[in-house]
């Protein structure tokens, strides 16, 4: 199936206390580019993310955002360090002992000391992390493919629109290609007989004139692999992987092809056609720059 190299895909996962959102775009690439942006804490599964991508992407430059949303209650702790709390409590008591003041601390106060109560992340469990994101990715890179493979169709229509057409032009060259060397073949019978008047014509060197001219001006090959790759182009286009890749070669050869016929030709006709072809054969080449 033929898939556009242009598409963009969400997904989201979530878990009690975890909510990973993975979002995708991306524009042509001879390539795979993979542009991917991390929040710190999902920094270490970089590599899990892009061993997936390169499994399932073959072309295009693709930014990837992924965002990590938690819960407050379950990211941080209150930690209390007791031995912190005891310094100042002694250190207090023994001002208290030196100055005659009295002893009133209270909890409460002492909660306000520094370091008695911190506030610390708790330990992320990254298996579970990990798998939430690959979660969140799978749903995102389907709807990212789906979302080529719906662009890729529109774009494999009007191809196989456009190999098309190229056919019909084939039908006019097959159809026109032996008249014009029986045109050839009359107008020389007609240059020589004015030229010699009543003296007779030598048969066999018209005959000779004439098939030198006529394997000059033949396409028959040309028409024939013209053919072929417009045959070979429906058939890619069926095709899963490496389509865009394929097919931007066989159109080098249709342009080959194009530029051999209007080599060969002496007729206005078949000039126009070749002209059409290679203008055909460039808007060919256009969108297939669109394809994976």
């Amino acid at each position: 199936m033929a898939r556009s190299m242009t598409g963009f895909g969400r997904g989201e996962f979530e878990d009690e206390s975890h909510k990973i959102v993975v979002e995708m775009k991306s524009v042509n690439h001879r390539f795979l580019d993979l542009n991917i942006k991390l929040p710190r804490k999902l920094n270490a599964f970089e590599g899990d993310v892009r061993n997936y991508l390169k499994s399932r992407l073959n072309r295009g430059k693709v930014d990837v955002y992924i965002n990590l949303e938690e819960s407050a209650e379950t990211s941080t702790s209150v930690k209390y360090n007791s031995e912190i709390a005891k310094m100042y409590l002694d250190n207090l008591n023994q001002m208290s002992q030196e100055t005659g003041l009295d002893f009133d601390i209270k909890t409460s106060h002492l909660s306000r000391y520094p370091e008695v109560l911190e506030l610390e992340e708790v330990p992320e469990n990254e298996d579970d992390l990990l798998e939430i994101l690959k979660k969140a990715l799978e749903i995102a890179t389907d709807q990212f493919i789906a979302n080529r493979e719906s662009e890729g169709e529109r774009l494999k229509v009007d191809l196989i629109s456009k190999v098309e057409e190229m056919d019909s032009y084939v039908d006019i060259l097959e159809r026109r290609s032996p008249e014009i060397v029986e045109e050839y073949s009359a107008k020389l019978r007609e240059k020589v007989a004015f030229l010699l008047e009543d003296n007779k014509i030598d048969e066999s060197r018209i005959a000779s004139e004439i098939v030198i001219y006529a394997d000059k001006v033949c396409i028959d090959e040309e028409m024939v692999r013209l053919r072929s790759h417009v045959n070979e182009t429906k058939k890619v286009l069926e095709e899963d992987e490496e389509t865009g890749r394929k097919l931007d070669f066989i159109a080098q050869e249709m342009n080959r092809e194009s530029n051999t016929i209007l080599s060969k030709s002496t007729d206005i006709e078949i000039a126009n056609i070749g002209i059409s072809l290679k203008t055909l054969i460039e808007k060919i080449r256009e969108q297939i720059q669109n394809l994976e």
